[in-house]
């Protein structure tokens, strides 16, 4: 059966992303600067380089290949309406999933296709019919839970995540957005399946016991 997975990257004080982090203010307290910092660590690697078509470049070794084994890995994404905002107005035209993307918002709206493989699905049901469809759309598969910080934290809640991958980079926030947060008594427990240093994090994998 396909797993159920987190894959992000976490300031040494436990945010995902800095304080004020909106494209509408690219300035506002230097959000921009903290977050490459970051996610150093994945705009270095050669293989997210390719993908994303930023030039020729970056690391090889260990982790441009657990990059390399996300991507692959991954037949559906699933995010919040707070990070597809963001993206609509930043990423590429051929957005970086390559896989169908199932968005929990309230708001209606028809299905978006982007080039490369990349079609938005916008669910109004919540996040385990989110779920239920990514399931579908990926076959064998895996599902990758994109974040944010809130809609990790409700398939935290609901005990329906599998594995949590953790770059922990050097950095402190001080505020933002906290990934562990909010969670209910019935979350999940995890233990220690690897550990993983890099140049500008340290990623940590956690399966569910």
């Amino acid at each position: 059966m396909s797993k159920v997975f987190v894959n992000i990257g976490l300031s040494l004080d436990g945010y995902m992303a800095p304080e004020g982090m909106t494209m509408d203010d690219p300035s506002y307290k230097n959000w921009g600067a903290k977050w490459g910092a970051l996610m150093a660590w994945l705009i270095n690697q050669q293989y997210f380089r390719d993908k994303l078509q930023f030039g020729p470049g970056g690391e090889t070794g260990a982790v441009n290949e657990m990059v390399r084994h996300t991507f692959e890995r991954t037949g559906a994404n699933i995010l919040g309406k707070r990070m597809f905002d963001q993206g609509e107005v930043s990423w590429p035209e051929e957005a970086p999933f390559h896989t169908p993307v199932y968005v929990l918002t309230h708001e209606k709206r028809e299905p978006w296709v982007r080039p490369g493989g990349t079609t938005f699905y916008f669910i109004n049901e919540g996040p385990e019919r989110a779920l239920e469809l990514a399931r579908a759309a990926a076959g064998e598969r895996d599902i990758r839970i994109s974040g944010g910080a809130d809609v990790i934290q409700q398939y935290l809640t609901l005990n329906l995540i599998d594995e949590l991958e953790i770059a922990l980079a050097p950095v402190l926030f001080g505020a933002g957005r906290r990934l562990f947060e909010n969670l209910g008594e019935t979350a999940s427990q995890f233990r220690i399946d690897s550990v993983l240093n890099g140049t500008h994090a340290t990623h940590l994998r956690y399966v569910r016991a």
